[in-house]
């Protein structure tokens, strides 16, 4: 009896996946457990196993394509058996015509409150919810008419004097929606990968196409900055103690196998800094503002060429410097080798931003919807200070807070900010 693949569901609010890369072609024999392919939700590469052992017979879904949880991706079995049509395969699929899948679509019954709109996805649905748009009045340009995340959000566009915006992601419940990558941002003694010797530079002109995970920094940016009036502000802090208590420990913690960066400490004055000010730790939703209880600090990883990928601390406000610095390191070189798993991107309440580790001085960030701000770190020089009535030269480091001003007036945010730098300046490492 042939055995089904279908898109697996890789965490609680995953609603899609991307197929990147077929593992095994069809007519290949495979075993089981085997990994058959490799599938990017939220930003996290995941190889998929098969379940049984037999021959490839179909694949319903191409590289690139993007389907929902549940989709038929292939079949497996013997030769002599029979492979279901393409139709039983094709009502989930989303976006394959923008994707560059294989999968069709069906179409459903006309809404009762308006014109044919065909097959609607989970994701243009929610769109549309969220965006108040009426589905009858959008004119699709997807395979039969259908109408897609881009129809939508062009239409909202339209409707407010600007440009079309771009496909946008499924964003899930407040509190737990996926991270983007922010494209400037490196992760501390992290190096980027370089282009590999194979690799050639694009021709004149050449259109490259996009990977998944840089579509999606583009698609989060551009959402981002649709949903949150994105305000800014600015303060400098004095590294003097935060240098002085690495170099007393730095040492200490190689030993038991840790590198100290200057990210934990930051992650640290942050999470102190949300205790203080917990409406920073919160997300913004139609009923209200809600707040989370957990102080959960994604960091920023740099990916190289790749772009770049937000692991989450879970439960910041709870662990020391050295759990702080641990986990960085373990989930930075697991992030480099593509070994995060899918809830290890997720959940995250507040994100930080380390720019300045490759130079920057000064950047003002994206927020990290559904997220109520985000912090910019940047780059650490030595300068000169005035000390009461004295000029003295100090470590120095200016920190941006980019947040939601539904949420936080500048008042708040400022206050906040300087708690951040309190905890930087007055450490109680």
């Amino acid at each position: 009896m042939s055995t089904r693949v279908n898109m697996p569901q890789l965490g609680e609010s995953v609603v899609e996946g991307t197929i990147t890369k077929w593992l095994k072609r069809e007519g290949d024999a495979i075993r089981e457990l085997e990994p058959l392919v490799e599938i990017n939700t939220d930003k996290v590469d995941t190889e998929i196993p098969a379940p049984a052992a037999g021959k490839l017979l179909k694949v319903y879904v191409g590289e690139g394509a993007t389907v929902k949880a549940g989709t038929l991706l292939a079949v497996i079995g013997r030769e002599e058996e029979a492979i279901p049509v393409a139709e039983e395969a094709a009502s989930t699929s989303i976006s394959n015509q923008e994707k560059g899948g294989a999968a069709q679509v069906r179409p459903r019954p006309a809404r009762e409150t308006g014109g044919e709109v065909g097959f609607i996805s989970p994701v243009v649905a929610k769109v549309a919810a969220e965006q108040g748009v009426d589905l009858s009045l959008v004119k699709g340009t997807g395979l039969g008419g259908r109408i897609t995340k881009k129809d939508v959000l062009s239409f909202v566009g339209a409707q407010l004097g600007g440009t079309a915006m771009g496909g946008a992601p499924a964003w899930e419940r407040p509190g737990e929606g996926d991270l983007f990558r922010p494209s400037e941002l490196q992760f501390p003694g992290v190096s980027a990968p370089s282009v590999g010797p194979g690799a050639r530079a694009p021709l004149d002109g050449e259109v490259v196409p996009l990977s998944p995970v840089r579509r999606q920094i583009a698609e989060h940016m551009v959402r981002s900055k649709t949903i949150s009036p994105h305000v800014t502000t600015l303060m400098e802090a004095d590294l003097s103690a935060v240098l002085a208590h690495r170099e007393a420990n730095r040492i200490p913690f190689e030993r038991d196998g840790i590198k100290l960066t200057f990210t934990p400490y930051f992650v640290l004055a942050a999470a102190s800094a949300l205790k203080a000010y917990p409406e920073v730790n919160s997300s913004w939703a139609e009923a209200g503002v809600r707040y989370h209880r957990a102080v959960n600090v994604g960091v920023a990883v740099s990916l190289g060429p790749e772009g770049l990928i937000v692991p989450v601390i879970k439960e910041a406000e709870q662990k020391s410097l050295l759990r702080l610095a641990a986990e960085v390191n373990d989930l930075s070189r697991r992030a480099r080798s593509h070994q995060l798993r899918t809830e290890e991107v997720q959940g995250g309440t507040f994100t930080l931003t380390n720019h300045g580790v490759s130079g920057s001085l000064l950047a003002t960030p994206i927020i990290n919807q559904p997220q109520c701000a985000i912090l910019g770190v940047g780059a650490i020089q030595k300068r000169v200070v005035v000390i009461g009535d004295a000029i003295a030269i100090r470590p120095m480091a200016y920190l941006t807070l980019t947040f939601d001003h539904r949420i936080l007036d500048g008042a708040r945010a400022d206050a906040f900010l300087a708690k951040v730098i309190e905890s930087l300046e007055k450490p109680g490492f």
